[in-house]
């Protein structure tokens, strides 16, 4: 018997796993900060602000955008760029 969860169900599995992420998420940006990198990186915190907007937007899919984000666009001569 294969029954789906509810969204509530759901939400209970994983808040706390959910939270922990959020709380890592904020201590990294916090630490970033304090390292005064945002001046350093603003190309890299632009991606940074640009993946928290994009898990804030409804529907689905928001692991691929993301994933997309930090993507490089795929090079056909990449083992040579990489030396491999």
């Amino acid at each position: 018997m294969n029954q789906s969860r509810t969204a509530q169900q759901v939400l209970e599995a994983e808040i706390l796993p959910l939270r922990a992420k959020l709380l890592e998420i904020a201590a990294g940006l916090d630490r970033i900060e304090r390292g005064d990198a945002p001046a350093a990186a603003p190309e890299t915190m632009a991606t940074i602000r640009t993946a928290i907007e994009t898990l804030l937007r409804p529907g689905g899919q928001r692991a691929e955008r993301i994933q997309l984000l930090f993507s490089r666009t795929y090079d056909d001569r990449w083992r040579d760029a990489m030396e491999v």
